[in-house]
């Protein structure tokens, strides 16, 4: 299903960088979504703080595609990020922050204490895998609820979940009501759909689209890496664990370090090191040492447009990550 996309006076694009999220921006643009209605939301999923689960360079990136097609781009998050949800040991969930073109707001960070001294863990249960919801979805939700501009008006909600995926997420619907439409509502109505414009699209099909408008692919699809997660994410393969601790030792280190802290490794059957021995880092990443430091830095701000367009190192590779 196609909404009416010029029917919004909001259309915010949930973008991680990835090339689906990426993918879902330019179906809008070529279905007709009014640049004017368009902004980009993105999820800083290690608090506007140091570097721990993600990779440095994604930020910049995203920045820089909101240059190239001239739209505002607002970033929010989880105070502390995952690492401090995960060492929450007493505390609260830690409050949310996020941008607005109003400046910076804030919410949250009151409810019941709480524990976890864990590693999100490999579950399709969100409560169980927690990073999504504690770090995205309810920053999100939270940004959404927390700006009156939304009131009284249509907005539309994308992000770039596909089918291919996995069976969890082909029972995804492609266009649904979102978590915070209040549309029912007398007293603070808010009309928010979600739409998931790629759902049904092949991993080619996505390829050939950034192909279409010269997308440069983030950088850890060029090193090798066959999805845009964390670095350090908790459904990383053997071969991406062995080239996470190849091309950041500390902080691999600081992941090992809190799996023997907590008692409590990522994957339940092995520790991380010893996973890591079962793999091998990726050929792209040996051979491209440049882009590996370039994918590591948090001031990294390279062109995303280009003329000479190719297929990343890690298209049509193993793509772990949650179901």
């Amino acid at each position: 299903m196609t909404p009416d996309l010029r029917g919004y006076d909001h259309i915010i694009v949930a973008l991680s960088g990835g090339k689906d999220s990426v993918a879902s921006l330019l179906a809008a643009l070529e279905l007709g979504a009014r640049p004017a209605s368009i902004e980009l939301w993105h999820h800083d999923v290690d608090g506007g703080g140091e570097g721990f689960m993600d990779w440095p360079s994604t930020p910049g990136y995203v920045r820089q595609i909101a240059r190239a097609f001239d739209l505002p781009c607002y970033m929010s998050w989880r105070d502390g990020g995952i690492q401090r949800e995960m060492l929450r040991n007493g505390p609260p969930t830690a409050p949310v922050s996020f941008e607005t073109p109003d400046g910076t707001m804030h919410r949250g960070g009151e409810g019941r204490p709480g524990r976890r001294l864990r590693f999100p863990q490999i579950s399709g249960n969100l409560a169980v895998r927690w990073c999504s919801s504690v770090a995205k979805i309810d920053v999100a939700a939270m940004a959404l609820r927390g700006q009156d501009r939304f009131l009284g008006r249509r907005t539309l909600f994308i992000t770039g979940e596909r089918a291919e995926e996995s069976p969890g997420r082909a029972r995804y619907a492609v266009f649904e009501p979102h978590r915070t439409d209040t549309r029912a509502s007398l007293r603070r109505p808010r009309l928010v759909d979600h739409w998931r414009p790629v759902h049904e699209w092949s991993e080619a099909m996505v390829w050939d689209c950034l192909r279409r408008h010269r997308i440069v692919p983030a950088l850890p699809y060029r090193i090798g890496f066959g999805r845009l997660s964390c670095l350090g994410c908790i459904f990383m393969s053997a071969d991406q664990a062995a080239t996470f601790r190849l091309i950041a030792p500390d902080r691999f280190a600081r992941f090992a370090a809190y799996e023997r802290a907590f008692g409590c490794t990522i994957r339940r059957d092995i520790d991380l090191n010893t996973f890591a021995d079962r793999g091998r880092p990726f050929p792209a990443a040996l051979q491209q040492p440049d882009l590996v430091r370039q994918a590591l830095s948090s001031d990294w701000a390279g062109p995303v447009l280009t003329d000479h367009w190719c297929l990343p190192a890690g298209a049509f590779g193993e793509s772990a990550g949650p179901g």
